[in-house]
Formats: structure tokens, sequence, C-alpha cells
């Protein structure tokens, strides 16, 4: 008897066990309103506890809870605690990029004789396709994969918006997997021969704000990268990294060289060393304090590498903590800027009878 009361004992201590894991789940609550149309802040959480939180408004990543080498809990992006901060200027905190990533010279490109001229936000030049997706408002709705559970966005970017030519039909989604990563797959299609790309514009700092990313370490897998002007606008030379100040093709802390740079800091495109179209992984970060780790891969041939060289030290960020220059990094994965024209860079062009596709993945571990 008093053996089968410890094997009953036994069996429920397992029993309570089994029911403490934590499930995939996600919620989805009203976050404001626009022009009256519904925003939502999506809760997605994965059987490990890690978080991600996500709006329809700007397809924007507002937080990512990730554990840390103690167990705790650290939020690794950059952002703010209420919808308004997001509708007031901002460096793109968490957003969705489109239609064209980065810069465009003379905001301008030809297609078939017909010269575009797109929306000037950066001097002379087009940035981030106007500063239009970021802005937008999505239809979203929650999605499930064999990877895990997530938001799907769709928006619409209609023809003739900011200059860009073809009614575009772009979904992406951001699925939080099993195994603690931020899958993002781009896709899009067209009624007209125009130019796309995508990217993901999160801040990260992997010691959650705590302290400027100084002492994150950081390699890429890239030889190269796009040679650039004053105004940060490629000129068509792709140009070697090795033995410059940026080349990261070795773990380098962030803060070693990053005031020696142009522009304050790392601002550059570099150029993966995999063949094109490819899921690779090709970047890794590694914060000592908290032992955080990320690492990328996509199947875009290159990543802007800039290190919030220009955020604002008066930017009030979520927790009440002050922002300011190298309070975080972007890795905006992406076709390479300028593309449209620059015929020796790998094409950006879509036509009507294809499907743009690019993926991005965000994995996150720990390093003891």
């Amino acid at each position: 008897m008093k053996q089968n009361i410890i094997v009953l004992i036994a069996v429920i201590g397992l029993g309570l066990i089994s029911c403490s894991v934590p499930k995939n789940k996600s919620t989805k609550e009203i976050w404001g309103e626009i022009n009256g149309e519904a925003i939502h802040l999506y809760t997605i959480t994965n059987e490990n506890g890690m978080v991600m939180k996500l709006t329809n408004y700007g397809g924007i990543i507002t937080s990512v809870l990730v554990p840390d080498k103690n167990g705790n809990m650290v939020d690794v992006v950059l952002g703010y605690d209420n919808l308004q901060q997001y509708l007031d200027p901002n460096p793109c905190f968490g957003a969705t990029i489109g239609r064209f990533a980065n810069r465009i010279r003379n905001a301008s490109f030809v297609i078939n004789d017909s010269t575009y001229h797109l929306t000037q936000n950066d001097k002379v030049h087009c940035s981030h396709g106007g500063m239009e997706f970021n802005t937008a408002v999505w239809q979203s709705k929650e999605v499930q994969s064999k990877q895990g559970v997530g938001v799907q966005l769709k928006y619409l970017s209609k023809d003739g918006m900011h200059g860009f030519p073809g009614n575009l039909d772009v979904t992406v989604t951001y699925i939080l997997s099993h195994n603690n990563a931020i899958e993002v797959t781009f896709e899009a299609s067209t009624d007209k021969a125009t130019h796309v790309s995508l990217t993901q514009h999160s801040y990260f700092n992997l010691n959650g704000g705590k302290s400027p990313i100084h002492d994150h370490l950081i390699k890429i897998d890239a030889d190269n990268y796009t040679e650039i002007d004053a105004d940060i606008v490629p000129t068509g030379v792709i140009g070697s990294v090795l033995g410059e100040e940026w080349d990261l093709t070795q773990m380098t802390r962030m803060g070693d060289h990053m005031h020696q740079l142009n522009h304050n800091g790392y601002h550059y495109c570099y150029v993966f060393n995999k063949t094109e179209g490819e899921l690779k992984k090709v970047i890794e970060v590694i914060e000592p304090s908290t032992g955080i780790t990320m690492d990328v891969s996509t199947t875009q041939p290159g990543v802007q590498f800039y290190s919030g060289n220009a955020i604002n030290d008066q930017l009030i960020g979520k927790y009440g903590i002050k922002y300011g220059p190298h309070a975080g990094f972007c890795l905006e994965t992406e076709h390479l800027p300028n593309t449209p024209n620059l015929p020796n860079f790998p094409s950006t062009l879509l036509l009507p009878e294809e499907q743009y596709k690019e993926i991005a993945i965000y994995d996150f571990g720990i390093k003891e």
C-alpha cells in the first residue's frame, strides 16, 4: 500500500509539472484607431516563454522578450509603450519597410524607357520607399505553422504610390518558432513591372537597453560591401571590406572602431558570401553581459548594418529608458541599395508573372 501511495504522488507530481509547461499562444487586443481603422497589438508566446509583440500599424515589432544566461527575460528591441509614440516621428523602430528598403539615387529609375519619379525624403534621394509600409495599416490575422505561431500581414500598395509603378500585393508573415527564432517571410506580386526590396527594421540591443551597444560582438559573413558616397548611396562599386575598419569577417566588438568611421558609426551594406537566393546563416551577434546571442539567416544578398548613429538623445523609449546614439543596431537584410539604377547589382525588378519571396530569420540563444 505504501508503495502505491508513493507511485500515486509521483504521478500527480508529474502531472503538475506537465501542466506548468507554457504552450504556444497568441492574444490580440485593440491598441488604438487610425482614420477609423482598428490598430491591434498581438502578443505571441512560445512554449519556452519567449514573447514577440507586433502591431498591424507599420508591421512593427514592439517587443521581443528572450531569456538571458541567468533566466531573466530581456526585451531586446527598442520601441515605445503606446501607439501615439509610433505615430510621432521616430527612426522606424521595429517596422516593416517597403516598397524599396534603403536608398534610391535621385529618387528615380527607368523601366522600359519610362522614367519614374519617387518621393524625395532623404535630401534628393528616396529612402525606404518614401516611408509607406512603415506607416500603413495592414490587414492582419493570427496564423500557425509547423514552425510556430505568428501574425500574417497584408497590404496593397497602389499603382503610383510614392511614384512606384504597379499595384503591389504584399504579404509579410512573422512566426515565433518553437526554438526561439523570429521567422519573417516577405511575399509580393505586381500587375506592372516594378522594383521591390523589403526588410525588417528592428533596432536590437541584447542587454535590454541598459547600456549602448558598444560591447556587443558581431561577425558578418561578407568579404565585400557596396561603396557609398557622402549621402550613403551606393556608387555601383562592390568593394572589399578586408583590412578596413568596417571589416566584420571576424568576431568584432562593435565599439572598437565605431567612432573612427564616417557617419558616427557603421552604416554599410555588406554583400554576403553566398549564392543568390540561398538561405544561409550570415550574421552572429553576442552580448557578453547577458549571454544572449542572435544569429541571422536570410535569402537576401546583403544587409545594411546600422549602429544607430543618429538616434535622437531626447527619445524616451519603453520602460522609461532614454535612447541616444548607439542605443541599438539594425540588421536590415535586403537587396542592395540603389539597385534600380545599377544593372551590375542583383536585379530587384519584379514582373507581373513573377512572385517575390525572401526570408529572414532572427534566431536567439544563450552563450554561457
